[in-house]
């Protein structure tokens, strides 16, 4: 009994990581994990405190709501908790930059930013409780092509999709037409493409792929939650070099906006 209790009692019997669900609980040895499963839903106590023991899952005497608990991250922040954040809405599909992993990025708050606007929340870029909570279930977003490879722009999410051989690949934040100057609705393909900085009348484009007359993906160093642009879809400026690199918007490449 004792040895059971040494072994549950401690840092590593932590209830559940709080992004997947998924309970971590010590390693036991074989015959500690016999002992452990024939002391199944009964209470030992070990001076003053107390831990029950179901199967191989031990929840310990403090409050359950301090198991769970976790923090509000928003950019600056850097701990353990970004890093299981970042990897949760990577593996995901909502693209973000990972060489800085266990750093909430400006790159990371895009990320979370799309997904809040794919789960209907507050758009903000910041982790909070509903953000984790909605992350408990979060899923690989569905695109409205089955087939091919195309770029789609939801205005309504504010979101890009990235489907590469009819699989939603990646998601990017975006910023649209603000209300005087809407992004046009249609299908489209690219047209062509300046590497570096462009000044066209509809701004300062960082590196963008045009689709129709001066309307265009591109980088820039604004991009919020609701539609602000002049007309294109604005992209973090490190989006846009990822979707260079990866050539997700070639020329002929088709780009649905709906």
């Amino acid at each position: 009994v004792r040895g059971i209790l040494d072994g549950a009692a401690g840092p590593a019997a932590a209830a559940s990581d709080g992004v997947d669900g998924r309970n971590r609980v010590p390693v036991l040895s074989r015959s500690r994990e016999v002992t452990a499963m024939s002391l199944s839903r009964r209470v030992l106590l070990r001076g003053a405190g107390a831990a029950t023991v179901t199967g191989a899952l031990v929840a310990t005497g403090m409050d359950p709501a301090a198991a769970v608990t976790r923090p509000t991250l928003r950019v600056g922040s850097r701990n353990q908790w970004v890093r299981k954040l970042q990897w949760r809405l990577y593996s995901h599909g909502y693209w973000l930059d990972r060489r800085y992993p266990g750093y909430f990025d400006t790159t990371t708050a895009q990320a979370v930013m799309a997904f809040q606007k794919m789960r209907g929340l507050t758009r903000d870029g910041i982790c909070g409780p509903a953000t984790w909570r909605a992350l408990d279930s979060i899923t690989r977003p569905v695109a409205r092509t089955k087939s091919g490879s195309i770029i789609e722009v939801n205005k309504r999410r504010q979101v890009m999709i990235a489907v590469v051989n009819g699989r939603v690949a990646w998601v990017f934040n975006t910023s649209t037409g603000a209300p005087s100057t809407p992004t046009p609705v249609g299908r489209w393909r690219f047209q062509r493409a300046i590497n570096g900085m462009d000044r066209s009348p509809l701004g300062t484009l960082w590196r963008p792929r045009y689709f129709y007359r001066g309307y265009a993906i591109h980088g820039s160093r604004s991009i919020p939650g609701y539609p602000a642009s002049h007309g294109c879809a604005r992209l973090h400026n490190k989006a846009i070099d990822f979707i260079w690199a990866h050539n997700l918007a070639p020329i002929g490449r088709q780009i649905w906006i709906y």
